[in-house]
């Protein structure tokens, strides 16, 4: 079943391609078959949620943004080499905006994994980490790291 099938079957709906933040290029080919995506914040069109993860908002909160900077994430793929083109999701990267004494980054991390669970079959490898702040106060940015078939 090719990806679109699946993000049909999954209800997997992907938003418009985030415009870029400044200077910079959102997908850069590296190697024999791999491209690096720049950080995805997590505000979608109209639904856009700020704050810290451990004061303003909860984990569930968080995962929900997770998700929704993994689809930011998957629409810019998308728009630069078809997703029909991934193999595989390798790694992603997620920043979380966090208080001081929240340590429960990689639970919100979950809820962007499980998009590229659902998609590619596996998780890729991750690292979660707690930020100070993030771009427009937004509680989640994620990168990655994606092989082209």
């Amino acid at each position: 079943m090719g990806i679109y099938e699946i993000m049909k079957e999954k209800n997997i709906v992907l938003p418009p391609a985030p415009a870029k933040g400044g200077l910079y290029t959102q997908c850069m080919p590296f190697g024999e078959k791999l491209v690096y995506i720049s950080g995805c914040g997590s505000d979608l069109e109209g639904d856009a949620v700020h704050g810290k993860l451990g004061k303003e908002l909860t984990i569930e909160q968080g995962q929900q943004c997770a998700k929704n900077a993994v689809l930011n994430l998957l629409s810019v793929v998308d728009a630069n080499v078809g997703l029909e083109n991934v193999k595989k999701c390798i790694k992603i990267l997620v920043f979380v905006g966090s208080d001081p004494d929240f340590y429960d980054q990689p639970k919100v991390a979950n809820g962007g994994s499980q998009v590229l669970v659902d998609l590619f079959g596996e998780a890729p490898s991750r690292s979660a980490v707690g930020m100070v702040s993030l771009p427009g106060n937004q509680p989640v940015e994620i990168e990655g790291i994606f092989e082209l078939k």
